[in-house]
């Protein structure tokens, strides 16, 4: 699954949109690449333009949206979800400063008609950067 495939599923636009492919995903799994989190353009960097790691939190929300478009029914409209909680987060590092591509894993360990938790995990060349657990409320149907 390319960039602009991601795009079309999930509510992150433009530069926001930080998902490069999809490698792998399942009824319960979802494994990502981003390389675009190193853009200049990448909303979410600082003024002084270096990346904080807890940001990666924003990849592993966006490969779980993804998912959920995934596994959701194809008749099914997108719903709206917030991020509501932030458990166990594990960082390896402060500052993204590593110019290769992150791994994001997200696995689903419960969902329903209200909102999902997952467990999610990034990695660089291997080595751990982030990972630990969110629960993402739905919002209203839109």
């Amino acid at each position: 699954m390319t960039h602009d495939e991601i795009a079309a599923l999930i509510p992150h636009a433009g530069a926001m949109c930080l998902l490069d492919s999809v490698l792998t995903w399942d009824t319960t799994s979802i494994t990502c690449v981003s390389g675009r989190y190193l853009a200049l353009s990448n909303p979410l960097r600082r003024a002084d333009g270096r990346l904080g790691a807890a940001t990666g939190i924003e990849l592993a929300g966006q490969a779980a949206a993804l998912h959920g478009r995934l596994t959701a029914p194809t008749s099914e409209k997108p719903r709206c979800g917030y991020l509501a909680s932030l458990r166990d987060i594990q960082l390896a590092t402060a500052i993204l400063d590593t110019p290769s591509p992150l791994t994001i894993t997200a696995e689903r360990l419960m969902g329903d008609a209200t909102g999902a938790t997952y467990n999610f995990a990034l990695t660089q060349n291997a080595a751990p950067v982030l990972s630990g657990r969110f629960t993402v409320l739905f919002g209203p149907d839109s």
